[in-house]
């Protein structure tokens, strides 16, 4: 693992952007956005880039000379483990007092920040942006399984909120770094399976959370899919078979919450 790093020594908030063959989406300036956002904010702020072994050399070429010129930025180089384990390495790494995790695509913007950190001063320990039971501008497909996953979710967990797998969602950081390392996602060694690997972390990770007593909120945000990524296409086939995947996870994770593993 390589680390490039520019970052002050107290930082207020720490965002983790998972990257996997992003080319298109680095090319038209998400990180810029980003920057431009945190830098007016007055809390201090990094930015932790970490990469899941993208097979585009381009991807990582472009995301670590962004890191390597603008301060606060960090780039980490990972083995190709999937989503979960480029979060997880991003949580280690980490140094904030918050940690937020966001998508490299930017559908949902940066600024949505503004309705995330405020609930932190009411008390809660965590707080997930929700896109509510309709995502603006989903594809057909990612919208029918969307629905599907959305309603054995919601039966099976965490029945009170509506949307867990929307990528931004922030975290005291204490209370991240003690969660990640329990859950059975990244437990086991990265594998070598092609492509992003989704899975159903998100639900893992909150299931857990409330499992220690941690307070768990949801607010309204924006998302409008802005993903031109190329390198995490699927076809029908693959895609039917992580859906039911994932589906599978769910029936795994309230297993784990029945036999109080998230307890211990």
């Amino acid at each position: 693992m390589t680390l490039v790093t520019h970052m002050s020594d107290k930082i207020y908030l720490s965002v983790i952007i998972p990257s996997y063959n992003e080319t298109a989406n680095l090319k038209r300036g998400v990180l810029s956005e980003v920057n431009t956002y945190l830098a007016r904010q007055k809390y201090s702020w990094e930015v932790i880039i970490s990469d899941d072994g993208s097979p585009e050399e381009e991807s990582r070429q472009l995301a670590r000379d962004f890191c390597d010129k603008t301060s606060n930025f960090i780039y980490l180089q990972n083995e190709h483990g999937g989503k979960a384990f480029a979060v997880y390495t991003g949580v280690q790494k980490s140094s904030g007092e918050l940690v937020l995790f966001t998508d490299m695509d930017q559908s949902t913007p940066i600024s949505e920040l503004e309705k995330i950190l405020p609930q932190f001063d009411r008390g809660f320990d965590i707080v997930i942006g929700s896109r509510g039971e309709e995502s603006q501008d989903s594809p057909l497909l990612r919208l029918v399984a969307h629905k599907v996953f959305l309603t054995f979710r919601r039966i099976f967990l965490l029945g009170n909120f509506v949307d867990t797998q929307a990528g931004f969602k922030a975290f005291r950081g204490p209370v991240i770094k003690e969660i990640f390392p329990i859950l059975q996602a990244v437990q086991s060694p990265p594998d070598k399976k092609s492509g992003w690997n989704p899975t159903a972390f998100d639900v893992e990770l909150l299931v857990a959370a409330q499992a220690r007593g941690y307070k768990v909120t949801d607010v309204p945000i924006k998302w409008q899919d802005r993903d031109i990524s190329t390198g995490k296409s699927r076809g029908l086939v693959k895609f039917a078979r992580e859906s039911l995947e994932m589906l599978h996870e769910v029936f795994r994770v309230k297993a784990n919450d029945l036999s109080g593993h998230y307890r211990k």
